[in-house]
């Protein structure tokens, strides 16, 4: 998966829904059909080196970022930002 693929605001959200500890990989599969494997790919071109490996080390076994593995407790996150974005797509105002 080339980066090039997507424009710069959805490469944007898709690192910052990476980042995000409670928005599982099915979500960013569902927003942008991109599998884990390819995001952890985009994130390894995208980030420095040391970056990477921090949010690897952060990811790796995340309960939380797999919805499968997620406890009934933790509940959706509500992205400040998603009043105003439609399946990531930014609305018209």
């Amino acid at each position: 998966m080339k980066a090039t693929h997507f424009n710069p605001s959805e490469l944007d959200r898709i690192i910052e829904m990476a980042w995000e500890d409670r928005t599982p990989f099915e979500a960013i599969r569902f927003q942008f059909g991109v599998t884990e494997q390819e995001v952890i790919e985009l994130m390894r071109q995208q980030l420095l080196p040391p970056s990477f490996r921090r949010w690897r080390k952060r990811v790796q076994g995340r309960a939380t970022k797999h919805r499968a593995l997620r406890p009934e407790s933790v509940g959706r996150f509500k992205c400040n930002r998603q009043r105003t974005i439609s399946r990531n797509k930014i609305s018209k105002r």
